[in-house]
């Protein structure tokens, strides 16, 4: 785990993580889509924790609307991005800290847990299963969970096609195409059924499964071309699509939405 963590600041330290919501309207589809299935269950009284916050996307938009909320960011950079966002009107408290290890808080604390980002870097099944177990134990029952995840075949279709990096990577991937997952690559990638394979053995209901960017990495350049009028349009097609298990595949990131039980 520490050379995991040493790896993701040297990565964020190079990256501007504030910005990866705003660059380009199929960056902005990722925000949109989550955000309309948190809207989906959050009622104004909720108690809400992030875990993984960035630099506090998520976090400052609830904040800003009046909501109780708790970030939790391992980066030091990105806490410092998130800190200037804060204004004397919003509730909200930041901690430095660790998605396998919430001992700061008490069980059922929280109304609603999102987890949007610590999926994508942790390379090991235990690291895996036990911030999935810390972000379950610290909601109340009946709460919601939001696990986000990065798909195997969109860094197949962008990385090794877009990228022109299919020979590159002929040693890196098994005979299905499966990448291998390194630390060294930053990012962990799933394959659908394997993390709901891990959701099954936990203490929840799955409620959604959301492609949240659909085919949008892919189609980029036809989306950034698009006008308002027209995303406006795209949005109302991807949303009403992103559940299809059969358009799935290719979306980069994929959100897992679960109760409590």
């Amino acid at each position: 785990m520490e050379k995991v963590d040493k790896i993701l600041k040297t990565y964020y330290n190079h990256y501007e993580e504030e910005n990866r919501f705003n660059k380009s309207n199929h960056n902005r589809l990722e925000f949109i889509t989550t955000a309309k299935y948190i809207e989906k269950y959050l009622k104004k009284e909720d108690k809400i924790l992030e875990i993984g916050a960035g630099t506090g996307a998520y976090s400052l938009h609830y904040a800003k609307q009046g909501y109780d909320v708790t970030a939790i960011e391992l980066v030091e950079k990105n806490i410092e991005k998130l800190k200037q966002g804060i204004t004397e009107n919003m509730n909200i408290k930041v901690h430095q800290g660790n998605a396998v290890d919430l001992s700061l808080f008490e069980d059922e604390t929280f109304d609603m847990t999102l987890v949007l980002g610590p999926m994508y870097h942790l390379f090991t099944k235990e690291e895996q299963e036990k911030a999935i177990a810390e972000a379950i134990r610290v909601t109340k029952k009946g709460g919601l969970i939001y696990f986000a995840y990065i798909t195997n075949d969109a860094v197949v279709l962008r990385a090794l096609l877009m990228e022109h990096k299919l020979l590159e990577y002929r040693e890196k991937h098994d005979k299905e195409f499966k990448l291998d997952n390194s630390p060294e690559e930053v990012f962990y990638l799933f394959l659908i059924k394997d993390f709901e394979e891990i959701m099954k053995h936990t203490n929840t209901i799955c409620l959604h499964e959301v492609a949240t960017d659909g085919i949008a990495q892919a189609m980029q350049m036809y989306i950034d071309q698009l006008s308002e009028a027209e995303f406006e349009e795209w949005i109302k097609y991807h949303l009403a699509t992103c559940e299809r298990k059969d358009l799935m595949g290719y979306s980069s990131h994929i959100l897992h939405i679960c109760q409590k039980k």
